[in-house]
């Protein structure tokens, strides 16, 4: 009965509609960063807001808070316009400004300037050519350089997620398996099936994504090129074919297979074709996930009577269990430092996202849902995005920073989606040149 209730547990999957997703901030920490980010001129009229992007960006992570227009005390174009006294007034920490123009009906030069207001000094200038059809991408890209400049990690706000959903067509559903920026727009179909699709996951270079289809009546995993849409079968063995995740160097992909009547933990050289069984026991073996060092298999196990995470050498050896507080912990998945796991966190019923730090072993809970899944880390370790059930039987994708203090709801307004993955740090602009 439990093997049941778990492979239910990791294969079930809610009705939920294709479209746009739509983003809800809640929350917020005291240690935020006032910054003010003045309206860029003409941005009115523009066809994609950059300002409200970059608002928007900063402001779900829970770490900046952006200032409202109405408490900006100046609308500066050029440095010299800059008066510290001011910002200082309405407690700005930084601003950031710009001036935008069009080059010719193709492209946009914009003017960047980031100013550290408490130490008065400019600590970014550039010019940054957009392409109008990548305002939303330029935007992304400007939010990135703040966060990193402000607080010395890379921003992933260029980044994309991936996600499942299930749409009622002909009276039957449909599968989408769909790629979408960080805040949910520009949502692209990679995939269409009449039978579930299942954890996808991306390779470290964010091109390829793997994951499981039920296309042929048994499950399968297969690899998806994104921008040319070519796939490859890499499992198709009778019984369990599911649960795949890259090895960081992206030559390797883990999974769980039962073709040997157990599920088990396996690994697939990509170049070679090897496979190699990792695990072998009685219990029900799945969901791996790898260290950032390529050296370490995290995985959930039955073993001890309940759903747990153990770790295990990616060459193979004795697992050792890792977690402990709960009766129920799984879909492990490494932060990118590799200090932390998050996991689904079960108490009475109750399933939210835990993050168990891997030293002290301590976890601490960062999601308030009651069916809470799926963790996957923003690649930056800044948040963590994750699929929830609402009370009315809704499901959202939400996305908590680290700490838990700040949320995001990202929904369809008229369906429900699953299954998210963000992907890799990716570069979407070009290179701005120096500060004219």
């Amino acid at each position: 009965m439990k093997r049941i209730i778990l492979i239910t547990l990791l294969t079930f999957i809610w009705n939920c509609a294709t479209a746009e997703l739509e983003i809800v901030i809640s929350g917020g920490s005291a240690s935020a960063v006032p910054i003010a980010i003045v309206p860029l001129p003409g941005n009115e009229s523009m066809p994609v807001d950059m300002t409200a992007v970059i608002r928007s960006d900063l402001a779900r992570t829970g770490q900046f808070k952006p200032l409202p227009d109405d408490e900006l005390p100046a609308y500066p174009r050029k440095d010299n316009e800059v008066k510290f006294g001011d910002w200082r007034m309405v407690k700005a920490d930084y601003l950031a400004f710009g001036d935008i123009k069009a080059v010719d009906e193709e492209y946009y030069y914009l003017d960047f300037r980031l100013f550290d207001i408490t130490n008065q000094k400019r600590v970014l200038a550039f010019r940054l050519p957009v392409h109008k059809t990548e305002l939303r991408a330029g935007a992304h890209y400007l939010a990135d350089r703040i966060y990193q400049a402000v607080l010395g990690v890379p921003g992933a706000f260029s980044t994309r997620i991936a996600y499942v959903t299930a749409i009622p067509e002909n009276g039957a559903l449909t599968y989408r398996l769909m790629v979408a920026d960080s805040d949910g727009y520009n949502p692209q179909p990679l995939v269409k099936s009449r039978e579930p699709l299942l954890s996808p996951a991306w390779s470290s270079d964010g091109r390829r994504l793997a994951y499981v289809s039920f296309e042929k009546g048994n499950s399968a995993i297969y690899i998806q090129n994104i921008a040319t849409g070519e796939r490859q079968l890499v499992s198709g063995f009778k019984g369990i074919n599911g649960a795949p995740a890259f090895s960081p160097d992206g030559r390797k992909l883990a999974m769980t297979l039962s073709k040997n009547g157990n599920p088990d933990i396996y690994i697939k050289d990509l170049v070679t074709g090897r496979l190699q069984q990792i695990t072998r026991h009685w219990a029900i073996d799945t969901e791996p996930a790898w260290s950032p060092d390529g050296e370490t298999l995290y995985f959930t196990s039955d073993r001890g009577g309940r759903p747990q995470i153990y770790q295990v050498a990616s060459s193979g050896g004795t697992p050792k269990r890792v977690s402990f507080e709960g009766d129920y912990n799984a879909r492990a998945k490494l932060s990118p430092d590799g200090q932390y796991l998050a996991t689904v966190h079960g108490n009475k019923n109750d399933y939210r996202i835990g993050v168990l730090h891997l030293k002290s072993g301590a976890m601490q809970t960062v999601s308030d849902g009651h069916l809470d899944e799926s963790p996957s880390y923003a690649p930056n370790g800044s948040m963590i995005l994750y699929a929830a059930k609402t009370r009315d039987g809704k499901g959202v994708l939400m996305a908590t920073s680290a700490d838990g203090q700040t949320k995001n709801e990202l929904f369809i307004p008229h369906g429900s989606v699953r299954e998210p993955a963000w992907s890799p740090l990716l570069r979407r602009v070009k290179t701005p040149a120096p500060a004219q």
